[in-house]
């Protein structure tokens, strides 16, 4: 959410808000929104006026009659009673004024960052780095469904059968490294100070509102039938949440990290994005959250920090990756400034998303309420932060692929061995067949 002072008083703020909506494929008005401002400025302005006068005129009504003037008493009341239907037609004008004005607010997108590259889609982000090389196969190599099912690690069609399309399980050695990445994230997050958090899946719509991830995502999102409720895709809402309406201290940023199932419907997704585990219902996500002062240069180094961590984690899966600085058509409403990192994926013959980095400046903490005082003791919103240390299963897909070995072996990186209980690599079984 902007601040509508800075909009109403500069045409400037006016003409970029609207540039960016339209870069982002937002359908606002900017112009809409500042005449439904005035319209409703006026009519609140005529309902206060209204109240005043009515307020006036029934303590005249109680002076008249203590004096006796019984007559200018119920001459005065029935004033009273013209300027209640008038109050009330006012007054209900204002409530339908001021709700599609609240719609709108809701619309309103983050500004973007001076660095970040104008674009439609994914296919205009531009890369910024790129870290290791992919491995040159002289072998014909498995995809990841493959490798799972020949080692018993992935059962796509039971999770289909158990719970519909973009359903798995995950057995054996499969669950045991969707559950090792995420300790090796933690561990190395906690190592760096990050606060681990344990948090609600389930949330109201008042915190997903407050978090920027509705109006405009909500078709991702899972509802608890008959519920306020909500499955979150992501604990960057509880842990942002966690403070919302507070003051908090950060004069030392506040860093979060949560380990958590997320939940998305993957509405309007399709094409090869569906095949095997990149683009699934059900997932697990290790989140950093920060919070810090409302400083532009404080909160791109810290941006630039969580994008290292995550790839300081890709570097101890020993996973070919490149950082993309993401264009104004693939950002969210919420978003300044982001990163994505794309993990090679042999199957795939291309890097594939698998983390994001995103500064938000103040736009969730307005939302959401959460200030801090500054150095002069004004109270100021924060600027927040949000970046994917690991999701999985989706990172199990270049993990399998990439050390994938001739004999149909997988190397076990050496990071991630003692959570495996110092097992190097996983061999295949001596004899395989189809389940019955």
């Amino acid at each position: 959410m902007m601040d509508m002072k800075w909009i109403r008083h500069s045409q400037e703020a006016q003409e970029e808000l609207q540039r960016v909506a339209d870069q982002k494929g937002i359908a606002l008005s900017v112009e809409e929104l500042l005449k439904l401002d005035d319209k409703r400025r006026a009519l609140l302005l005529s309902v206060e006026e209204l109240r005043q006068q009515r307020n006036a005129r029934s303590e005249e009504i109680s002076l008249l009659m203590r004096k006796g003037s019984r007559e200018a008493a119920e001459q005065t009341k029935r004033l009273v009673k013209t300027i209640n239907v008038r109050l009330s037609g006012q007054e209900a004008q204002f409530r339908e004024v001021e709700a599609i004005y609240q719609e709108l607010l809701l619309l309103i997108p983050n500004i973007v960052s001076p660095d970040t590259p104008v674009g439609a889609s994914d296919q205009d982000n531009v890369e910024v780095r790129r870290v290791g090389a992919p491995p040159a196969f002289d072998f014909e190599y498995k995809d990841h469904v493959a490798l799972g099912e020949l080692h018993g690690m992935i059962d796509i069609p039971r999770g289909v059968k158990t719970a519909g399309t973009r359903s798995y399980y995950l057995t054996g050695m499969g669950a045991l490294l969707h559950r090792a990445v995420q300790q090796l994230a933690i561990d190395m997050l906690v190592e760096k100070g990050f606060t681990l958090m344990d948090v609600p899946l389930t949330v109201r719509t008042e915190a997903m509102q407050n978090t920027a991830f509705f109006p405009l995502g909500q078709d991702q999102a899972f509802r608890i039938a008959e519920e306020d409720k909500w499955l979150v895709g992501t604990s960057e809402v509880p842990l942002v949440s966690y403070y919302s309406g507070e003051t908090v201290d950060v004069s030392q940023p506040i860093r979060l990290a949560a380990a958590s199932m997320c939940f998305r419907s993957e509405v309007g997704s399709g094409g090869r994005d569906v095949y095997g585990l990149y683009r699934v219902h059900q997932f697990a996500k290790v989140e950093q959250v920060v919070l810090c002062e409302a400083n532009v240069e404080t909160s791109e180094r810290l941006l630039q920090e969580i994008t290292a961590n995550a790839e300081e984690l890709l570097g101890k899966l020993e996973l070919p990756y490149r950082v993309v600085a993401v264009c104004t058509g693939d950002m969210s409403q919420k978003t300044y400034k982001q990163y994505d990192i794309e993990t090679w994926m042999p199957s795939r013959g291309a890097y594939g998303e698998t983390h994001s980095s995103s500064n938000l400046l103040d736009f969730q903490a307005r939302r959401s309420n959460i200030r801090y005082r500054d150095a002069e003791g004004k109270l100021r919103h924060c600027h927040t932060l949000n970046n994917t240390a690991v999701a999985s299963p989706r990172i199990l897909i270049p993990l399998l692929e990439n050390h994938q070995l001739a004999d149909g072996s997988i190397r076990i990186p050496k990071a991630l061995q003692p959570y495996m209980n110092g097992l190097e690599r996983i061999d295949p079984p001596a004899a395989f067949g189809p389940q019955e």
